[in-house]
Formats: structure tokens, sequence, C-alpha cells
């Protein structure tokens, strides 16, 4: 057994020390998300602090807690706050809390995120549905002796984002009148924003969005067999694209000003999940 699975198994048997409550989804919350208790009927809150070994969030803005209840009908486990590779964990605490999330029985997994906008058809506060995605500026979570338990050692990334999660978030948005954009998102470690010139090299590699979380834990999600989707919200235009200098503070306003209608996207996605 790997050190890493030895870490995970004693956080899930802290986990099942609280609750037998088996989530069948899973969602990690996202600046602008953080009020988010509220669209959920909530029947246990675990701080992650309480956990054994359980990697804490030191970023403003995210709160550190799993919250367990149900999305509608749909039994679900909610990460109210998520770690940054910045903050100097290495990633495989990173993606620690998704790969509980699966030993908790989660099928799907909702990513969201703040982003900054890369495609310039794009504009401040729109979503992004994730349809692909660059990893390669941060370590690959798989790096290491192989998780058996969870996943093969090569495990295929064609389609990180289901298809079919794809196609009911397209019609969920257009059900709700919500307008939707799509595109390929990539992560770079943080915690400062990118330059110009590295704005520019992102776009000519073909991506629309980029941000400082999220690929890491659709990897390891996909290792494991869980199905993934994930939005952003556009929370700015990235650097050089209108010469502004960027502010985590108005990526938060941003992000907090569209956070109702991301709440009401994301929960109707997930009920039809059920």
């Amino acid at each position: 057994m790997s050190k890493q699975f030895e870490k995970l198994t004693e956080c899930y048997k802290y986990y099942r020390s609280v609750t037998d409550f088996v989530p069948s989804s899973g969602l990690i919350l996202g600046s602008g998300l953080g009020n988010y208790a509220k669209n959920m009927r909530v029947l246990w809150e675990i701080p992650y602090g309480s956990i054994p070994g359980f990697p804490v969030s030191t970023v403003e803005g995210h709160d550190g807690r799993f919250l367990l209840g149900y999305i509608g009908d749909v039994p679900a486990v909610v990460m109210k706050g998520r770690v940054h590779y910045y903050e100097g964990y290495p990633i495989s605490d990173v993606v620690l809390p998704v790969r509980l999330m699966k030993m908790m029985g989660i099928k799907s997994l909702f990513l969201t995120n703040a982003a900054g906008g890369i495609n310039r058809e794009f504009r401040e506060g729109d979503f992004m549905m994730i349809t692909d995605q660059i990893s390669n500026f941060v370590p690959s979570p798989l790096i290491g002796e192989n998780i058996s338990e969870l996943g093969t050692r090569f495990p295929d990334m064609t389609h990180i984002y289901d298809l079919g999660l794809q196609d009911l978030i397209r019609r969920t948005a257009s059900q709700e009148k919500i307008r939707l954009k799509e595109g390929v998102y990539v992560q770079t470690t943080g915690p400062n924003f990118e330059s110009p010139a590295e704005i520019r090299m992102f776009a000519a590699l073909g991506a629309d969005a980029v941000g400082m979380s999220t690929a890491c834990e659709a990897i390891a999600a996909r290792h494991a067999g869980v199905k993934v989707c994930g939005i952003s919200c556009i929370s700015n235009m990235a650097c050089g694209i209108t010469g502004e200098e960027l502010s985590h503070l108005d990526v938060q306003a941003v992000a907090d000003r569209r956070g109702e209608e991301f709440q009401r996207l994301v929960t109707k996605i997930i009920e039809k999940l059920g």
C-alpha cells in the first residue's frame, strides 16, 4: 500500500466515524459560490481541520469544510473551499479531497472556478463550460507510485470532461436561459497572475481561459473512474487583453456578482444528475 493511499485511508476512516452517508455527486465550489449551502439540505458539516492529515485552505474567500446532504433528491458532497498548489501543498495533497470523495461514493464530480478570459470573444461575467484542458504547467497528480486501488498507471484522458455531462449542461443552460460559452481551460501554478506574454502563449496553444486550480483535480478524478464536468466564471479578462492590472479582490467581486445565477445553473444541473 502506497503512503498516499495510507493517508487517504486514514481520512476515509475518520469520515466513516462521523457518518455513513454515501453521496453520488461531488461539487467543488470556486469563487462566487461560497454561499451555496442555501441551495441544499445540509445534514452534516465536516471541517477540513478535523480530518487527520487533510490539507486546509489558506486563501481568503475559501472556507474549509465538507457539506453533506441533498441537492434536490441527489445525495451530494460539496467542498466549500479548495486547496491550491500555490499554497505550498504537494500536488498529491491538492487532489486528496477528490480522491476522498471518490471513496465516499461519488460517481460524478462538478468542478467550478473563477478564471481569466483569454478568448477575446469572452466578456467579464461569462460562464464557460470546460470542454478540455491543458495541465502541463503544473505537476501531474499521478506522478510517483500509482495508487492501483484507484486506477491504472496510464489512464486515458481523451474525454476528461464527460461528453454526456457536457450535453446535460448545454441543455440546462438553454432551459434556464443562461448564456453559456465553451472552451479549453489551462491551469498555472500561481499565485501570481500571468504575464501578457504568457497569455499570448496560452492563446496560441488553444486555451480560452486560465486559472490556478481544477485541471489537476480533473485528472485525479478521471484516474479514479469518476465522470467530470466543469464550469468557469470568467471573472476578469486575462493580463494584457484589456491593459488593466489584475486584483484578487476584483476577481472575487465579479464572481460574487454572478454568484446567484451561477448557483442556480449548478443546482439545476446536479438535480438532473439524479
